[in-house]
């Protein structure tokens, strides 16, 4: 390494504060985005947080699309960096092998081969024949089979930080080290101050990479990052007799059953990692001393020793050998184990690169992909997931340590899809939570809130069932769907964002943020996108006129503190515009079903047939006395209204509801009935709606307006209407057997990889699996014959041209309840006729 230059610059475009793996990767590749006027700040040595004792394993195994991504990403950069930069970073590709002993774990690993299939990831599943033969020392008492991903391996920790530190340097980047920052200052110029023991530099943007500091980092700006410092324990034994006449390296195991981690070789010797399952430990609650370098603690042997035992039956060529070194450190945990990166929650230009838990396979990736939203505006893979704005202020001390322990027992778990996270549960509650509890619900975590996601029903446990293939709890969503589809169903969706924009310039304000026209009338209602120069989305957003200059958002609750930044900070100086977050004084309650209107009106006086009240308008109404917010929408695709309530009185509206609603047999509904009946109705949702894709690609062209002047993205949305696009959003129907899509698979034409879902489910009430996936152009055509890779095998796949329900969009405008109520069953036989 170069010699300590305490130097600092009087200004640099952006300052990272810290220099671990994650402020290296990030310095790198602002660099290589052409940021070459950046500066890395570290108060002693580049890896001496938590980067230089990290095990440095990265694999292909995951069955999440972006960190699949990122650890593609990691692989082929560690496998070259060292002959572009000189730096060392010793890559060692020795592939890997994760085990499964149950037919649930398997089913694991074959949806992995799917999702692996679409990154374009070599992978194979093997049986316990070809595993010995991998791996001649491992005891396979029990296994039934592995995912071997052959280009996997592990890197030296600190050459692979030292290397991106010198590639960064080699573009025109500084890094300034045993230089302590103290404080963060924001300059009414709208640019930062940071200050050190060594003076002071102003910059453009500031990145919190201060690894275990992070939270303190964020504190000097008002921040309350969810980090928390866990403690892990690796150890490496003496030298293995066995490995020495080895010519090739084994290939690291991940046991996620019996050892609850890895096994791998380490020169000679052997490397055990533990997650143990009970007890973990947190370190340092109250802030990290700044004066720890290379900190480790003193090992915990009675905390890991069962997992520790196991994997010296696993290993027994391990088992009569003594440890020659403990390694138990500190790493952050977020609450739901995903980094923070991007911009940070109330703050322009203050950017968090931090909260990796296993920073050597996801830095280069994380660097990359940050550095890609900075410097262009968005990221090539969806963020959403490592969003700082993910959490708001109920994400308090007590819960994001709770929440991380619980991450950390999950680390080495079967990651079902919609695995629900009960721990530290519930901190925000709509009024209804102990009503809708009573009569069932099992409830989901959103924004902090507690959102049902199914109603128990007939003696069913009260607990979700997690699985790869179709659940349990699927009978009690086809109960709420077919209820929604022949009768009326009422759902609790409080747990959505809401914000009204008010003001003599509301109306041209969201002309410039949305891509389609704001309602020029009072009662209208448009259907619209947030998106960024580069012309792809941020949010979608219905957006309703109460009043002559009052507007209402509404959109997914997890996009609450992002939207509410991104409007606010694009507010001009001399624009008359009010913005209020109204997502915790609003309730909402969903009413949809051929009877809505008549269980409506039989608690309001408010007229509600078509004339008066129209499709796609909003009014307020009283209900049951109480003057609400009306939307007639539906995202069910049928007959209903959106009911936005004054809080304190959700319950009242909805026992009101609920009592009139008995003659036609009301059901509750939740979040899974929402997602299967939007899926039938052929509506995207969050997942196709990224900050990947333009609305060209997304097919959503109807909701812009071109005509209505300049709007943020719309040079780009041009630009991608008329040109080459690498991608677009197709509807599939999928003769599927037992299993469905959860989001990722890949799907070929004739073998070849062309594309991968975004998101797909099971459609109930027409007994249809369906999905949505981004394909090559060419493949999009309706009619088109392909395979999707389901479980880790390919089933037949057709592009629909159509809703494989209601394709006329006839329901949600029907006028007379009473007349579409009976013939329910001709009608699903219609729309699957035309789906077919």
């Amino acid at each position: 390494m170069q010699p300590s230059d305490k130097t600092l610059p009087g200004h640099a475009r952006v300052v990272v504060i810290g220099g671990g793996i994650m402020g290296c990767s990030l310095l790198y590749h602002l660099a290589k985005e052409g940021w070459q006027d950046c500066l890395l700040i570290e108060k002693a040595e580049l890896t001496s947080g938590s980067t230089w004792h990290a095990a440095g394993q990265i694999t292909h195994s995951t069955s999440h699309f972006g960190l699949g991504r990122m650890a593609g990403y990691a692989i082929d950069l560690y496998r070259k960096i060292e002959a572009e930069t000189g730096q060392s970073v010793t890559w060692h590709g020795c592939g890997s092998l994760r085990l499964a002993y149950t037919p649930e774990e398997l089913d694991w690993l074959k949806h992995t081969t799917s999702v692996g299939k679409a990154l374009g990831h070599p992978m194979a599943l093997v049986g316990p024949a070809e595993i010995a033969r991998l791996h001649p020392f491992y005891n396979l008492d029990g296994v039934i089979a592995a995912l071997h991903t052959p280009e996997d391996g592990h890197v030296d920790p600190a050459g692979a930080a030292f290397a991106l530190a010198k590639g960064a340097r080699q573009m025109g980047a500084k890094v300034v080290r045993q230089t302590l920052v103290t404080g963060v200052v924001g300059l009414p110029s709208g640019e930062w101050r940071i200050e050190t023991d060594a003076g002071a530099v102003v910059c453009e943007k500031v990145v919190n990479a201060g690894g275990t500091y992070a939270r303190q980092i964020g504190e000097w700006v008002g921040l309350d990052l969810p980090i928390v410092n866990m403690t892990h324990h690796y150890l490496v034994t003496d030298t293995v007799p066995a490995f020495l006449s080895l010519e090739k390296e084994l290939p690291v195991v991940r046991d996620d059953r019996q050892v609850s981690g890895y096994i791998r070789m380490e020169q000679k010797s052997g490397l055990i990692g533990i997650y143990e399952k009970a007890n973990p430990r947190t370190v340092w609650n109250d802030g990290t001393p700044w004066s720890a370098e290379h900190e480790l603690f003193e090992a915990d042997y009675d905390r890991i020793e069962p997992w520790l035992l196991n994997a010296l039956e696993r290993m027994p060529c391990l088992a009569e050998l003594g440890i020659k070194r403990v390694v138990h450190g500190a790493i952050t945990h977020p609450p739901d184990g995903n980094m923070l990166l991007g911009p940070a929650p109330g703050l322009r230009d203050f950017w968090c690169c931090c909260g990796s838990q296993i920073g050597i396979a996801w830095g280069p990736g994380a660097g990359k992909y940050l550095a890609q939203w900075m410097v262009h505006g968005s990221a090539d893979i969806n963020m959403r997931d490592f969003d700082p704005r993910r959490y708001g202020a109920f994400a308090d001390r007590a819960y994001q340590i709770t929440k991380a322990k619980e991450d950390y027992l999950l680390r080495h778990e079967i990651p079902y899809p919609g695995l629900n996270r009960t721990a530290g549960r519930p901190v925000k509650t709509s009024p209804l939570y102990e009503r809708l509890k009573a009569a069932g619900a099992v409830y989901e975590e959103i924004y902090g809130w507690e959102r049902p996601r199914w109603f128990a029903r007939d003696g069913m446990p009260r607990a979700d069932v997690h699985a790869f293939r179709r659940a349990p709890w699927l009978a009690a969503v086809t109960a709420e769907s077919r209820a929604v589809r022949e009768r009326v169903g009422i759902m609790d969706l409080t747990a959505f964002g809401k914000i009204e924009v008010r003001g003599p310039d509301a109306e041209a304000f969201l002309n410039r943020m949305m891509a389609n026209r704001a309602p020029r009338q009072a009662g209208g209602i448009v259907l619209s996108h947030l998106l960024n120069r580069k012309g792809t989305i941020e949010a979608e957003v219905t957006c309703s006129r109460f009043a002559h200059n009052s507007f209402y958002l509404l959109f997914a609750a997890f996009h609450e503190r992002r939207v509410f930044d991104r409007l606010l900070q694009h507010v001009h100086a001399d624009e008359a515009v009010e913005i209020e977050n109204l997502s915790e004084a609003y309730g909402c309650l969903v009413l949809s079903g051929p009877a809505a209107r008549r269980v409506l009106c039989q608690v309001t006086e408010a007229p509600l047939d078509n004339a008066a009240f129209p499709w796609l308008k909003c009014r307020e109404i009283d209900v049951a006395g109480v003057r609400l917010r009306a939307l007639r929408v539906s995202y069910v695709g049928e007959l209903g209204w959106e009911l936005h309530v004054p809080m304190a009185d959700l319950a009242r509206v909805y026992d009101a509801l609920w009592a009139a609603g008995q003659a036609h047999d009301i059901e509750n509904f939740g979040s899974l009935t929402l997602n299967a009946l939007r899926l039938e109705k052929g509506f995207k949702g969050a997942s196709e709606l990224t900050n990947e894709v333009t609305l060209p690609e997304a097919d959503v062209m109807r909701f812009v307006r071109l005509d209505k002047g300049d709007f943020i993205g719309r040079d780009a949305t041009l630009a991608s209407r008329d040109g080459e696009k690498p991608w677009l959003c197709a509807y599939l129907a999928i003769e599927a057997e037992d299993a469905d899509c959860h989001g990722a698979e890949a799907v070929l034409l004739k073998g070849r990889r062309v594309g991968a879902v975004s998101s797909g489910g099971y459609g109930p009430t027409l007994r249809k699996s369906l999905a949505f996936a981004y394909l090559e152009p060419a493949c999009a055509a309706p009619g088109t014959a392909l395979e999707v890779m389901i479980l880790g095998t390919p089933r037949p796949a057709t592009v629909l041209s159509a809703p494989a329900y209601d394709p006329e969009s006839l329901r949600p405008r029907m006028e007379d309840a009473a007349k579409d109520v009976t013939p329910m069953a001709d009608t699903l036989l219609d729309d699957r006729r035309r789906a077919q």
